[in-house]
């Protein structure tokens, strides 16, 4: 058994931060769910109303948190990239200095292409179309703030080519900074199965800062 943590994860209300507030939980930790209309429904969840475009209610709710660690998994659309990179900041600013851990839960943009290593997916044509462009390069700009900042533990968690709601299995496959493909072909994962991998990396870190998971 990992030790009990404090997890504050940052859109907990999304696709993905809900599912790792609710796998946190089932794990028995405890779980601040920041938001701006939070929920929580099970008795290790905290719901914590937060609008994370407040830089100065960021930096305040997270120094009064007592979190170990926190989940970063906002997501905006259109895809704004000056408040991602602006909020990862934020976020590794604060937690610097009170040894806090933040794993930012990213986009596959950041993955290099497979068997081209000097081509990232945001740039590559044959995964990202144009009209997505803008939301590959939001999520490696958010890399990029989190390589350049001074926070020793910080770590980047890109999904596959596609992430979806399907079922928990807890079988996947971990990768570094390269597009994994599934047995089948195909480069996904279940957004259920996504958030079991982000809470395995805050149980036991895998050393990597930028890493990535495909279904197994």
């Amino acid at each position: 058994m990992s030790p009990v943590m404090t997890i504050a994860v940052l859109g907990a209300t999304g696709m993905v931060g809900s599912r790792i507030t609710a796998e946190a939980a089932a794990r028995g930790h405890r779980v601040l769910a920041l938001a701006r209309k939070p929920v929580g429904e099970h008795p290790s969840v905290t719901p914590v109303p937060l609008d994370a475009a407040d830089p100065d209610a960021v930096r305040r709710t997270l120094t009064d948190s007592g979190a170990h660690a926190v989940v970063l998994t906002l997501r905006t659309y259109p895809p704004d990239e000056d408040f991602l990179v602006g909020t990862v900041r934020t976020v590794l600013d604060t937690t610097a200095g009170l040894g806090i851990r933040v794993l930012v839960v990213g986009g596959a943009g950041a993955l290099r292409t497979p068997g081209t290593p000097g081509l990232l997916l945001a740039d590559n044509p044959a995964y990202v179309p144009e009209e997505l462009r803008p939301v590959a390069a939001a999520g490696v700009a958010q890399l990029r703030a989190c390589r350049a900042h001074a926070h020793p533990g910080w770590s980047y968690l890109s999904p596959p080519a596609l992430l979806e709601p399907g079922l928990r299995t807890g079988r996947y496959r971990r990768g570094t900074d390269t597009l994994l493909t599934a047995p089948d072909g195909r480069s996904w994962i279940s957004a259920e199965d996504l958030a079991a991998a982000a809470v395995d990396e805050l149980e036991q870190p895998g050393g990597e800062r930028h890493f990535t998971v495909v279904q197994a």
